[in-house]
C-alpha cells in the first residue's frame, strides 16, 4: 500500500480542487439571470428554477454526505464534477423551461455531492500521515482562501467576458450567427465554467488518492448510507462542542443571507439607479470574496494570537458581528461618510467569517472520525443553508432601515457568545 501524501502536498491538492470547484460558480453567476431572461423566462420562472436548485441541495445534503463516508471521497467528487459539466452546459445552451429545470436539478445534486468530501479527504490524508493530532488549520485555511479567490476571480471574469464579446470586435454577434442564436455572449461564461468543471474531474481522479475501501454493492450502500447519516447526525447533535459549531454555522447563514438580500437594494439607493447599483454590488461582492480569502488565510495566525481555535472563533465572529452592527447603524443616515463606513463594515463581515470558518472546522474534525466526517460537514452545511433561508424570509418582511441588519447582527453575536469561556481542549469522540 502506498504511503499517504505528506501534509504539504495534501494542502496544495486540496486548495487546487477547491479552487477548480468554485471557479465555475463564480463564472456563471453574474450572467445567469440575464441569460435566462434573454431566453424569454420571466423573473418568476427564474426564481422557480433557483428554488429547484435549493430544494435539491437541501434534500440530498445528508444522504450524499453519508454516501461519501461509505463509498469514498474521490468517486463522489468526480460524480459531482460530471453532473456540473452537464448542468452548466445545459444552462448555457438550454432554451426550454423543462431543460433548464433539469439542469438546475443536476446542479443541485452536484452541489450536494461536493459538500464535504474534499475537506474530508484532506483531513483523512493528513491524519493518516501524521496522526490524529496533526495540524489541520493551515490546510483548512488554504481551502477557504482558494474558495473565496476562485469566486472573486470567476465573478470578475464572468461579468466582463460577455461585455467584451458583445462590443468591439463583434465576436459575440458572429458566434450567435454561427450557432443560430444558441450561443450568445451571455452563454460563454457558462460554457467556460463547464470546461473548468471537466478539468476539475480530471484533477480529482488523478490527484486525490485514498486507501482502498471494500467494494461497494447496492446492498452495502442502501444499508450503510442511512446508518452513517444517523450516526453522524446523532454525534453532531449530542456533542456540546459540535452543537456550538452547528449553531455558529446557523448564525453565519443568517448573517450572509441578510447581507446578500439587502446589499443590492442599498447599493442601488447609493448610486441612484438599479443599473449602476448592480455594478456597485458586483464590486462589493468581489471585495467581500477577497476579504473572506484574507480572513481564511489569516485564520491560523488568529488562532496563535488568541490561544486556540475556540478563542479564534469567538474573536472572528465578534469582528463580523461588529461589521453587521455598523451596517445597521449606517443604514440610518445618508452621505459619503456613511457610505465609506458601510463599505468598511461590509468588509469586516466577510473578513471575520473567513477567519472563523477554518478554526471552527478544526474543532469539528477533532471531534469526529473518518467514518462520519463528510456527514458531519453536510450537517453543518445544512444548518447554514436552513438558517439562511429563514433569515432571508425574516429580513424581507421587516421594515427597511437599520432593523433587519441589527437582527442579523444580534444573531451573529449570539453565535460568537457560544464560544465565550470555551478554551480547554477535549478528547475526540466517536459516533
Amino acid at each position: 500500500m502506498k504511503q499517504p501524501l505528506d501534509p504539504a502536498t495534501a494542502r496544495r491538492r486540496f486548495a487546487t480542487v477547491t479552487f477548480l470547484f468554485w471557479l465555475p460558480v463564480g463564472l456563471y453567476l453574474p450572467a445567469q439571470v440575464l441569460l435566462l431572461t434573454e431566453r424569454g423566462l420571466s423573473l418568476a420562472a427564474v426564481a422557480g428554477l433557483y428554488a429547484v436548485y435549493s430544494v435539491t441541495v437541501a434534500v440530498m445534503e445528508l444522504p450524499t454526505g453519508g454516501l461519501s463516508d461509505v463509498v469514498g471521497r474521490r468517486a463522489v467528487l468526480a460524480t459531482a464534477g460530471l453532473l456540473n459539466v452537464c448542468a452548466l452546459t445545459a444552462l448555457a445552451l438550454g432554451t426550454t423551461l423543462w431543460a433548464l429545470a433539469a439542469a438546475m436539478l443536476l446542479m443541485g445534486a452536484g452541489r450536494a455531492l461536493s459538500s464535504g468530501p474534499a475537506e474530508a479527504w484532506y483531513v483523512d490524508t493528513v491524519q493518516a500521515h501524521s496522526g490524529t493530532d496533526a495540524e489541520l488549520r493551515t490546510g483548512l485555511a488554504r481551502g477557504g482562501t482558494a474558495c473565496a479567490a476562485a469566486l472573486a476571480a470567476g465573478t470578475l471574469a464572468g461579468g466582463v467576458l460577455p461585455l467584451l464579446l458583445g462590443t468591439g470586435s463583434g465576436a459575440g454577434a458572429r458566434l450567435a450567427r454561427a450557432t443560430d442564436g444558441l450561443v450568445v455572449p451571455l452563454s460563454v461564461p457558462g460554457l467556460l465554467a463547464a470546461a473548468v468543471s471537466a478539468l476539475y474531474v480530471v484533477h480529482v481522479l488523478s490527484a486525490l488518492p485514498e486507501p482502498p475501501r471494500p467494494p461497494a454493492t447496492l446492498r452495502s450502500v442502501l444499508g450503510g448510507v442511512p446508518a452513517t447519516v444517523a450516526g453522524g447526525t446523532r454525534l453532531a447533535v449530542r456533542e456540546p462542542l459540535l452543537r456550538r459549531v452547528l449553531l455558529t454555522a446557523a448564525a453565519a447563514g443568517a448573517a450572509l443571507a441578510t447581507v446578500e438580500l439587502l446589499t443590492p437594494g442599498r447599493a442601488a439607493g447609493l448610486t441612484g439607479a438599479p443599473e449602476s447599483g448592480a455594478v456597485l454590488f458586483a464590486a462589493l461582492a468581489c471585495a467581500g470574496f477577497l476579504c473572506t480569502a484574507a480572513g481564511s488565510h489569516g485564520a491560523p495566525l488568529v488562532a496563535r494570537w488568541t490561544g486556540g481555535s475556540e478563542r479564534a472563533a469567538l474573536a472572528s465572529l465578534a469582528v463580523s458581528g461588529s461589521g453587521l452592527l455598523l451596517l445597521g447603524v449606517t443604514a440610518a443616515w445618508d452621505g459619503t461618510a456613511a457610505a465609506v463606513l458601510a463599505a468598511c463594515a461590509y468588509g469586516l463581515v466577510y473578513l471575520g467569517l473567513g477567519a472563523a470558518g477554518p478554526n471552527e472546522n478544526d474543532l469539528l474534525h477533532r471531534r469526529v472520525d473518518g467514518s462520519v466526517r463528510a456527514t458531519a460537514l453536510s450537517v453543518q452545511s445544512l444548518a447554514l443553508q436552513s438558517a439562511g433561508a429563514l433569515a432571508g424570509l425574516v429580513a424581507g418582511t421587516l421594515p427597511a432601515g437599520p432593523l433587519p441588519w441589527l437582527v442579523a447582527a444580534v444573531a451573529l453575536l449570539a453565535g460568537a457568545a457560544l464560544w465565550a469561556g470555551r478554551t480547554s481542549p477535549v478528547p475526540a469522540a466517536t459516533p
